[in-house]
This record gives structure tokens, C-alpha cells and sequence, in this order.
């Protein structure tokens, strides 16, 4: 699969004269029309979820003011047509009070809908971590996408992508703190390395109190998770450890603790290739 970076755009999945001529009249040979506003429909599939009715309200302002400049793009199914990419102009269009609006048809698959909303979205950086992962997780579920095409898709790393989609595993209202920007990524990926889902979130209500640093929430979890597992004490601090080494390297890493002070660190590969990759980012050229 040929990748397709960020920078080409939505263009990049369809080419440059896809429009789709719904009639043939003058301004829809160039793919450009006008509909009534109640005949665009949202996408649910869309992996935004969560819309700033502030914002929305300043666009919908600039709308009344200068009009809708840049069309939505849409697929048309029956006779609706349904968005792409411009939920949020949409949004505020309908806030403005328009009654019409601009309109690029797109001839698209389920994937590519989804892909190009999730580009549109990722370009803006309008999407959350969260939002961001269960997108990346529908591409790889419904799709079978492999989580490397997903990377060449949005234009991420694969390891990237991977260390998104695990915050699917922490408990629902740490990732609802991450939602709603209580939590940054990094403090929550900290948190991946407990199992229980209320010192989670115990956890998680203290980082945001005292505003703390990725290592000051590591340094807490060292503190404060070290728990008897049958006759074996197990660090948390450890798995800690573990979730950044495998979040730098993209593959699974264990640490085993001997004693107090030593111990060893396994990393695992599944193939050459993946063994040149994780050498790559060690800093360990081919040949030394």
C-alpha cells in the first residue's frame, strides 16, 4: 500500500477530478453545487465526537457575515448527501440560520469516508486522544487494516498508532478526563501500567490536583502501587518503566527485577525487519 502523508490532504486517497456530476448543469461539472441545508446529513462513523458549541458559535457568527466559503464535502446515498469532511461548518450553518449550503460530491467507500474525516480532523487537530483511538481501532476491527496501513493512511509511526489506540484499555472516566482535557496523554499512558481500574482513577483525580509532570505521576505510582500478587511482590513501578520503553521502541517489553537493583529487560520482534526498526530508533546503525 503506498503511503499517503498528512500533507497531500484528502485529495490524496481519490485523486484530483473526483466530483461526482449529480445534474448537468454548469456549476456541477466542476463538482461545486448548493442543497438545502436539512439534505445534509452527518456521518455517524464520524471520529469526532465532541464539538466546542463556543467555537461553533464564533463560525456560525463569520457564516452570517461573509457566508459559507468553503464547501462541505459529502457522499451522496439516496437522496441525501453525507458528510465527509465539514461537520463543523455544517454545524454552524445551521446555527447561522442558512437555509442552503455549498457541496463537493465525493464517490467514496465506508473506509475512505472514514479515513478522509479522520484526516480532515487530524490535520485541524480537532481530535482528541481518545477519538483518535477508537478510530484507528474501527480501521483495524471493520476494515482489517493493519496497524502499519493505518500509520501510512493518517500519516503516523506505527508505533505511533499502537500506543494510541492502548489508551482504549484504561477505565471510562480516566479516559473521560482525557476527553475533556483534564488529562494529557502522557499522564495517562503513566497510568496503563495499573490494572485497577479505581486507582486509576484515584490516581488520575490526584495528577490533575497537582498539575504533575509525566515523571512526577511515575514517581507516584512508585509510591503508591507496590502490591502483593500471592506470595509475589509486584513493582508497578516496573510495568511503569516497561509502558515507556514500549511506547519509544512500538513492541512489547518486559523488565525483570533479580533483586533490589539489577535485573534484565526483553524485548521482543516478530520479524527482521522489525528487529532493523527497533535497532533504528536505539541509535544503533547497521554494521556497529
Amino acid at each position: 500500500m503506498k503511503k499517503m502523508g498528512l500533507g497531500k490532504g484528502l485529495d490524496a486517497l481519490f485523486g484530483e477530478d473526483i466530483a461526482t456530476k449529480v445534474e448537468p448543469k454548469k456549476e456541477e461539472a466542476k463538482g461545486l453545487l448548493e442543497v438545502k441545508l436539512t439534505d445534509v446529513e452527518p456521518n455517524k462513523e464520524q471520529p469526532r465526537k465532541n464539538f466546542d458549541e463556543e467555537k461553533i458559535a464564533l463560525l456560525a457568527e463569520s457564516i452570517k457575515e461573509n457566508g459559507l466559503i468553503q464547501p462541505i464535502v459529502v457522499r451522496k446515498e439516496n437522496n441525501k448527501y453525507k458528510i465527509i469532511a465539514g461537520e463543523r461548518r455544517w454545524r454552524a450553518a445551521r446555527v447561522a440560520g442558512m437555509k442552503k449550503v455549498p457541496i463537493i460530491i465525493k464517490e467514496a467507500s465506508d473506509e475512505q469516508v472514514l479515513q478522509m474525516a479522520l484526516i480532515e480532523n487530524i490535520q485541524r487537530q480537532d481530535l482528541n486522544s481518545i477519538e483518535e483511538a477508537m478510530a484507528f481501532k474501527y480501521l483495524v476491527e471493520e476494515y482489517g487494516m493493519t496497524q502499519n496501513q493505518v500509520a501510512q493512511k493518517v500519516g503516523r509511526s506505527r508505533p505511533g498508532v499502537a500506543n494510541i489506540i492502548r489508551l482504549l484499555n484504561l477505565c471510562p472516566k480516566v479516559q473521560d478526563m482525557i476527553v475533556t482535557g483534564r488529562l494529557s496523554e502522557g499522564q495517562a499512558k503513566t497510568l496503563l501500567s495499573i490494572d485497577d481500574p479505581d486507582l486509576q482513577y484515584e490516581i488520575a483525580l490526584e495528577v490533575e490536583k497537582r498539575a504533575m509532570t509525566v515523571r512526577d505521576v511515575e514517581s507516584l505510582i512508585h509510591a503508591r502501587t507496590q502490591v502483593k500478587k500471592g506470595k509475589k511482590l509486584e513493582n508497578v513501578f516496573t510495568r511503569a518503566v516497561e509502558e515507556r520503553i514500549k511506547e519509544y521502541l512500538g513492541t512489547k517489553v518486559k523488565v525483570r527485577s533479580n533483586s533490589k537493583d539489577k535485573g534484565r529487560i526483553v524485548i521482543e520482534y516478530y520479524s527482521n525487519d522489525e528487529l532493523e526498526r527497533i535497532l533504528e530508533t536505539m541509535g544503533v546503525n547497521k554494521g556497529e
